[in-house]
């Protein structure tokens, strides 16, 4: 049986759903009013914003990955010359 007459009370979830629904109104419309039409954030802007930031991460490894070569490099130029230093008879 539905309950679709006169009676029909208004349930927890759509008074949330109408708050939300007119705070995502509120805020498109404010941030429309103080950003302008122009700079509004776009799924494409968003997108190209994460492609960026992905971009910069993978420079930062990159950079980090040839910092730790570098080091391991020469960690082990230290090591050689002390186990060659080492193995080398006193006279």
């Amino acid at each position: 049986m539905t309950t679709n007459g006169p009676n029909q009370t208004i349930g927890l979830t759509t008074i949330s759903r109408t708050v939300a629904s007119l705070a995502v109104g509120v805020v498109h419309t404010l941030e429309r009013a103080v950003a302008g039409d122009g700079r509004m954030r776009t799924a494409r802007g968003n997108a190209w914003e994460a492609v960026c930031a992905d971009r910069a991460r993978a420079a930062q490894r990159r950079e980090l990955d040839r910092l730790v070569a570098e080091l391991a490099a020469a960690r082990a130029a230290v090591r050689e010359r002390r186990d060659a230093r080492d193995t080398q008879p006193v006279s």
